[in-house]
Parts: C-alpha cells; sequence; structure tokens
C-alpha cells in the first residue's frame, strides 16, 4: 500500500501562489507516476499536472500550463505543486494521486492511490 498526505492548500487572493506538498510513504517504490487533481462543486474530477518520479519530463492540463509548475523530492518523497497567478476558475479540492503505469495517465481511474484533498479556494 502507498499513502498520500495533501497539504498547503488555503484561502487566497486572485493572483497570489500557493503550493501543495503530497508525503508519499509506504510502497512508494512500485509507483511510477505522482500526479495532481482536482475537483469543484458539481464538477468531475479533472487531471491537474503529473511527472514520473524517475524523470523530470512534467505534464499539464491546458488550462494550468505556464501558471503551475509540478516536482518532485526524491529523497523526501515528497510531491509539489507550485501555483502561481492563481484564478477563481482554480477554486477547488485538489487531490494528489499515485500510478503504477508506466506511461504517464491523465485518466483519474489510472491512480490507484489517492490523497485525501486540501482545499483550494480563489477570491476576485
Amino acid at each position: 500500500q502507498v499513502q498520500l498526505v495533501a497539504s498547503g492548500g488555503g484561502l487566497v487572493q486572485a493572483g497570489d501562489s500557493l503550493r501543495l506538498s503530497c508525503a508519499a510513504s509506504g510502497r512508494t517504490f512500485s509507483t511510477n507516476v505522482m500526479g495532481w487533481f482536482r475537483q469543484a462543486p458539481g464538477k468531475e474530477r479533472e487531471f491537474v499536472a503529473a511527472m514520473r518520479w524517475s524523470r523530470e519530463n512534467t505534464f499539464y492540463a491546458d488550462s494550468v500550463k505556464g501558471r503551475f509548475t509540478i516536482s518532485r523530492d526524491i529523497n523526501k518523497n515528497t510531491v509539489y505543486l507550485q501555483m502561481n497567478s492563481l484564478k477563481p476558475e482554480d477554486t477547488a479540492l485538489y487531490y494528489c494521486a499515485a500510478s503504477t503505469r508506466t506511461v504517464v495517465p491523465t485518466a483519474p481511474g489510472a491512480y490507484a492511490y489517492w490523497g485525501q484533498g486540501t482545499q483550494v479556494t480563489v477570491s476576485s
């Protein structure tokens, strides 16, 4: 099993920045990909960003490209999501997730492990 604990959410104003963290523990060696997803009230969970533990190739949803940056600290088994120039439409519950797939997936169903979510609220 893999345990994921997300943190760093909060209430900010439009244009501000936040950094989310996701600490992984357990059988982390069984996972290849770490991703961030978000879910706003009444909407489906959507892909935000992902990267492999072993490579620095990063993948982003078009809606966050150029504003968000995913990174990882292998020594700390932690993945980060730096969010800049936040917009009210970024308001959502943000989840980190881990996948055992070798190809970076964007579908939530491809991720076997999920953190508990951290709320990000952006006021206008």
